[in-house]
């Protein structure tokens, strides 16, 4: 199956490497990436800011370089889940309607792309430890994101996984809370830390690299030696 990759901007200017591993997961799994270079933001930051009206001309871009028909993937179910929930009321009644329906039906948060659509559960992939997964707001509350990546991970060879307490509650991250709260931000993510410790676990696995910016920088903070990846780096492991 051919696939549209939509790498979101955060990942694409800090964490690059695992794009690469979003690609590498996406062929392993019999799919055709294609990857438009021109592609840039999908609208969230300014839209979450109060900038409705200016990230309309972001999303507008969004909708033009992912036309086509090819199923439109995403390592982020933040990203998918805005898309998906609010392109139609930033574009109701207005002359990209009629596109909006074809572009939010193709995107897909990568790990329910895998398991839903491909039926793919297990891709040979091999990681050694033990693992925590941790929930992110917008994956499980806006993209209905739950037993997915957990089912990619039972199947890695060599990882255990470890449910932590309270893993459905928010890390503190939440786009631009983070800024205008900060100390409530890092107490929550101190507290997702600490949950993440006592699972006994060397390894903390989401599928939004902005949640795992934020717990990771409070690891750091606190001397964790917990490592933070997105699911695509475990799957792509061992291959």
């Amino acid at each position: 199956m051919e696939v549209q990759l939509f790498i979101p901007c955060f990942m694409d200017q800090l964490y690059p490497d695992t794009a690469f591993n979003v690609v590498k997961v996406l062929e392993k799994a019999g799919c055709t990436v294609r990857y438009n270079e021109s592609q840039t933001c999908c609208g969230q930051p300014a839209y979450n800011a109060g900038f409705r009206e200016e990230s309309k001309s972001v999303c507008r871009k969004f909708l033009t370089d992912f036309n086509g028909t090819a199923p439109i993937v995403t390592p982020s179910a933040s990203c998918a889940g805005f898309i998906r929930n609010y392109y139609a009321t930033l574009f109701d009644k207005t002359s990209e309607a009629g596109l909006l329906a074809d572009v939010t039906s193709r995107v897909f948060e990568l790990t329910d792309f895998l398991v839903n659509r491909l039926g793919v559960t297990n891709l040979g992939a091999r990681f050694e430890g033990t693992a925590t997964y941790h929930d992110s707001c917008a994956g499980l509350r806006e993209y209905h994101l739950a037993d997915e990546p957990r089912r990619l991970l039972r199947e890695v060879e060599g990882l255990r996984l470890v449910e932590m307490a309270d893993n459905t509650t928010c890390c503190g991250f939440g786009g631009t809370f983070a800024v205008k709260f900060e100390p409530i931000s890092v107490a929550m993510g101190d507290q997702k830390s600490r949950n993440a410790a006592a699972t006994g676990a060397n390894c903390l696995i989401s599928t939004d690299m902005s949640c795992l910016m934020h717990i990771s920088g409070v690891m750091e903070q606190n001397g964790s030696q917990i490592r933070c990846l997105h699911i695509a780096d475990v799957l792509a492991a061992g291959y």
